[in-house]
């Protein structure tokens, strides 16, 4: 690809090009600052680059968005993916309570691997309130293949479920992980953390200990 004029093709000290710093440092400011509060030549001057590299690698403020969280969303479908086949590949029956614990651990790891992976749960907050993504994204790129390996996990573990009634129930489950990242992120900002005292993984056996117990509770009526 020949550089337009003016255009910054160098890398850095660190070996890393172009797309990458405007990747890391979009990255960064979108979840500090939100979308609209951050500027193309904010990027440009985080990632020590010209202000006409967005446009010349990523066609705009929006594509780099877009591109940030089509990364994004691979790596958690993958994470959650292998979560789910973790647990199904053990030798003998794989238990409710491990396949729900392997599944929420994989939606929280964005608040346990560290610091930049933690901002993105901001980011991830943010776009719920004020979105800024095509809707089908998220579905084609994580929801849609993440579902169907769930529900055949479930299924596989719970035969008295049916696909429909797996397909709620995982919704539901992801209902509380939704709204444990949100409750979380929104007593931080208020400056009230106090308030959300449980730890990332008390909050994943609570969330394991209710739903197993609601899942259960469908043996009892009989298949549904």
């Amino acid at each position: 690809m020949m550089a337009a004029p003016n255009q910054d093709t160098r890398n850095d000290s660190n070996g890393r090009s172009v797309q990458d710093r405007l990747i890391e440092a979009a990255e960064d400011l979108f979840c500090r600052r939100g979308f609209n509060e951050t500027s193309v030549r904010d990027i440009a001057a985080a990632a020590d680059c010209n202000i006409a590299s967005v446009n010349y690698y990523f066609g705009g403020k929006d594509s780099l968005y877009m591109e940030i969280w089509r990364r994004r969303l691979a790596q958690m479908r993958e994470s959650r993916l292998a979560s789910i086949e973790r647990v199904m590949s053990v030798g003998g029956q794989p238990r409710l309570e491990d396949l729900l614990r392997s599944h929420a651990i994989s939606f929280f790891e964005p608040l346990i691997e560290g610091d930049r992976q933690c901002r993105f749960i901001s980011l991830m907050a943010r776009e719920m309130i004020d979105p800024h993504l095509p809707r089908e994204m998220f579905v084609s790129e994580m929801v849609s293949p993440v579902l169907s390996a769930m529900t055949k996990a479930l299924m596989e573990i719970c035969p008295w479920l049916s696909e429909t009634t797996s397909g709620v129930v995982i919704l539901l489950i992801v209902g509380q992980l939704v709204h444990a990242v949100c409750a979380r992120e929104l007593f931080e900002q208020s400056g009230h953390a106090e308030q959300f005292k449980l730890k990332v993984e008390e909050m994943v056996e609570h969330i394991v200990k209710f739903s197993a117990a609601g899942i259960r509770a469908y043996a009892t009526e009989g298949t549904v």
